[in-house]
Formats: structure tokens, sequence, C-alpha cells
């Protein structure tokens, strides 16, 4: 799982600093996929159920799930990266939001309050402690700033398997669904609304994407729990 997270975690790095106008989607997506085979790997998203690329890069008012393709990038676009990579037979899975340029300060706040929202929930992956506290910890801290979380779609576990149990919700009460042990090994993914948390799914049958239409943002990571602090699997030298 450690093998497995920092190839996923070096290919969001390299995707992240491609996030640039100008770029295609496409591009994007063709190197990442170059990246993880020259690891040795297998990118986890391609073929699976039939998504048709390396790579989920959702813009804007998209939230999850976007397929790459000759989109251009243009100045003020909030990019999520979704990334997986399989080795030796074990999954990492990891996203996060870029900006090109500098963006809005609303685009970046709803940027940094995705990623902390992350911070926020770990505190409480915990041996010991229930799912639903890391879910109600994320809630919390999103609506506290203003923005809504995603319902539809949730974390999971993840392992052999890129989805695995248990489902790990951005939102709920605290003290509910299962216990967490130590060698657990979950992805904690906060998917957050600039506007309402409404959203839909565009024909292709896989973008999600805000009802408002509104921004979107999406920060992930793979964690082990342990008979401490939770461990984040999916690390690299350039971004955590």
């Amino acid at each position: 799982m450690r093998r497995a997270g920092k190839i996923t975690a070096a290919a969001r790095a390299m995707a992240g600093k491609m996030v640039t106008a100008g770029v295609t989607t496409r591009e994007i997506d063709r190197a990442v996929k170059s990246f993880i085979e020259s690891q040795g790997a297998v990118p986890t998203f391609l073929g699976y159920n039939g998504y048709p690329a390396s790579v989920c890069i959702s813009v804007n008012e998209e939230l999850i799930h976007g397929i790459p393709g000759k989109r251009v990038l243009r100045d003020g676009d909030v990019v999520s990266i979704d990334v997986g990579a399989t080795k030796d037979g074990f999954v990492g899975d990891c996203a996060a939001t870029f900006i090109v340029g500098n963006g809005t300060e609303a685009a970046r706040k709803l940027v940094e309050v995705t990623r902390q929202s992350f911070f926020e929930g770990i505190k409480y992956a915990r041996e010991g402690y229930r799912v639903s506290d890391i879910s109600h910890a994320v809630q919390q801290f999103v609506e506290a700033n203003g923005f809504s979380v995603c319902r539809e779609y949730v974390g999971h576990g993840v392992g052999a398997k890129m989805h695995e149990e248990p489902e790990v919700p951005n939102y709920g009460p605290a003290g509910h669904g299962p216990r967490l042990v130590r060698g657990m090994t979950i992805a904690v993914e906060p998917m957050v609304n600039m506007g309402a948390a409404a959203i839909r799914v565009l024909d292709d049958g896989w973008t999600v994407v805000t009802q408002d239409g509104k921004p979107a943002a999406h920060y992930e990571n793979t964690i082990l729990i342990t008979d401490g602090d939770p461990e984040i699997l999916t690390v690299s030298e350039e971004y955590l």
C-alpha cells in the first residue's frame, strides 16, 4: 500500500504542475498514464467500470469524474485531479484541486477549505473512533466556512480493490458506523461545492457537476489507521 501510495501521490504532484493555461486535459491524462506505467504500476481508473481514461479531471462546476479530452485550461480555472495506481495488487487513491494562475479569492478559499477539511477529519482517524467521527468533522468545518458537501458520493475503504468497505461519507452525526481499528486503509475525500450541495450527472454517464453551476473542489488521500496518528500513504516529496 505504501508503494502504491507513493506512485499515486507523485502522479498527482506531476499532474498539478501541468495545470497551466493552454494545456489540454488529455495531455495531463497521457502524461500521468505514462508516469504510472514507468513505475511498474497500472492506472487503476483506466477501464474501471468502463471509465475511458487514467485520470479524472474535473474543471470548475465539475465536481468529480470529469473525462479528459480536448478542453484547454484557462486562467482562473479550478481543476480537480483524481488519480489511482495499482502496484503489486494494491491500490493508492488520491486527489487534489489546483487553480490555473491566481484565481479568484473565493476559488482559493474553496480549495483551501476543501484541503483543510480532510485534515480536520483525520484528527478522528484513530483506533477506537468511528467512521462517522471523520464524516462529522469534515462537514462541520466545510459548512462553518460557508460551503456545502456532496452527499451522493463518499470516501471508501481501499486495498486490493479501489472501492472496499466501509463507506466514509463527508457528512453526518458523530458516533456512528464501523469502529476504526489498526491496519484499516481508507480513502478520505471531501468533495465540496462553493454553492448548494445539489449535483447532477452529465449525459456522458460520468461527469458530476453542481446544479447551480458554481465551482467545486476535491481533496483525497489514502490513509492507514495505526495505534496512534493516522499515516498518510499517498505522500510525495513534492505535494501532500
